[in-house]
């Protein structure tokens, strides 16, 4: 009675992970995602057409060939089958090409760096229309998120507009992290010194969440953000409402957010430095401090 039970709770929480992982992942709210989701399931499908039959097969053949059953012919001396050599091998070869040439499609249209050419499926992008800007900060253990167009800034909150392609420009300030919102877009490093784009888009209004899929040491589990989608009329009214704030983001006040911390709350900023972002790239931030290009330089 203890190891069923024991076997039933394992299952069921394996089953409730599962379910809530594929929730999101496999039901997003961004075309990037969805078009990863869908190629998660047709590769899915093209390996179970191997998978099913062996499994069935390995029932098939345990049950006909078992002891009891002595009308099963007996061939001793049979070593070769040229039908069942094809099916053995030709199947697995046309999955394996086939797969081979979806992920090679898949890898170069869904390149993170790559400029949408649709909103979602049926819809491309408008002529004209340019991404909106974001630029994102990994810190210990919380998100920087610098809208350069609109100059200002948050910490742990995301806002973007509905149906408007968004670039988003990520690094991070000490260690590497992973910037993923499982609703939006597959998730990308950042890197200390150096610089990732992701180009994605939201399909419906809503809040989802975004964390660090890479550990980053003790605040790792805590560095989550809230991501909302909003309307675009919505989303200049919150950039009006933010550039009514009276806090600057200045290189003191960033370097004082770099800083270690957990469970940071949100924190918004109505203006922002200029160069700054440039300067956490470059790794200069400091009365100091030295370039990253001008340690190069020297050398």
């Amino acid at each position: 009675m203890l190891r069923s039970s024991f076997r039933l709770a394992i299952l069921t929480a394996v089953l409730s992970a599962l379910g809530g992982c594929g929730m999101v992942v496999m039901d997003p709210s961004g075309d990037i995602a969805r078009r990863q989701a869908d190629l998660i399931v047709i590769s899915t499908l093209l390996m179970l057409i191997i998978i099913v039959p062996v499994i069935a097969l390995t029932v098939f053949f345990a049950w006909r060939y078992r002891d009891q059953n002595i009308s099963a012919e007996y061939e001793p001396d049979w070593d070769h089958s040229t039908r069942l050599e094809l099916l053995i091998w030709g199947a697995p070869l046309l999955i394996i090409i086939v797969l081979g040439l979806i992920t090679w499609i898949s890898t170069h249209t869904l390149e993170p760096t790559r400029p949408l050419d649709r909103l979602e499926a049926g819809s491309p992008v408008p002529e004209g229309v340019e991404p909106l800007e974001i630029r994102v900060v990994a810190l210990d253990w919380k998100w920087l998120f610098i809208y350069p167009e609109q100059n200002v800034a948050t910490i742990n909150q995301l806002v973007i507009p509905v149906d408007v392609p968004v670039r988003f420009d990520i690094t991070a300030s000490t260690v590497m992290n992973s910037f993923y919102i499982p609703a939006l877009a597959g998730q990308i490093y950042a890197m200390p010194g150096m610089e990732n784009s992701l180009n994605a888009v939201l399909n419906e209004p809503g809040t989802f969440e975004g964390f660090s899929a890479n550990y980053s040491g003790a605040g790792f589990s805590d560095m989550r953000f809230r991501m909302e989608g909003v309307t675009d009329a919505g989303f200049q009214a919150w950039v009006r409402d933010m550039q009514n704030d009276p806090d600057t983001l200045d290189s003191a006040a960033y370097l004082i957010l770099e800083q270690p911390s957990v469970r940071h709350e949100v924190e918004r900023f109505g203006r922002v430095e200029q160069g700054l972002y440039d300067a956490i790239v470059k790794r200069c931030i400091g009365e100091h401090a030295v370039c990253n290009s001008n340690l190069m330089g020297m050398h």
